[in-house]
């Protein structure tokens, strides 16, 4: 069970479910082409016997076991992360046997600020800083969001 479905008010009624974006995976994604790179590099280049074969073994195995695990590890942030918009509140929870969770009501938002670098505006991700009324603070801001205008505007609409 979810930890929003779990902590969810009689009555209350979720507006939005957010993400974190699939951008997280690029580590894992850098890692790949480079050792693909690599590879074309070492066949093209690399010298003409066995040690090229071996090369190009050792070079598959090391790139794709730290692809492999920056993935794993993508994987496993984007899984135990969650981000709800209901109408009394916001709920964010990161974590999984480590637990980071903040809710604020509705009602404290003052303003929901959104930060897109170009390449999050290309592939639709961005930052959130949710502002508290009365300056009691904020919820952290909220990194690598998938749709943060989407989210914005379901904050904003009271």
């Amino acid at each position: 069970m979810s930890y929003v479905k779990h902590v969810i008010q009689p009555g209350e009624r979720i507006v939005l479910v957010g993400h974190v974006s699939w951008v997280i995976y690029h580590r894992a994604i850098f890692c790949l082409v480079l050792g693909v790179v690599l590879l074309i590099l070492e066949w093209v280049f690399g010298p003409q016997h066995t040690a090229r074969t071996y090369l190009m073994y050792f070079t598959a195995a090391i790139f794709g076991i730290v692809a492999l695990i920056s993935a794993a590890h993508a994987w496993f942030v984007r899984w135990t992360t969650e981000i709800a918009v209901t109408d009394k509140r916001i709920i964010f929870k990161r974590g999984f046997i480590n637990r980071h969770t903040a809710e604020m009501n509705m009602d404290k938002v003052t303003t929901v600020d959104v930060d897109q670098p170009i390449w999050g505006r290309i592939f639709n991700y961005g930052s959130v800083h949710i502002h508290a009324a009365g300056g009691a603070g904020a919820i952290e801001r909220l990194d690598r969001v998938a749709a943060p205008l989407a989210l914005r505007n379901a904050i904003e609409v009271k």
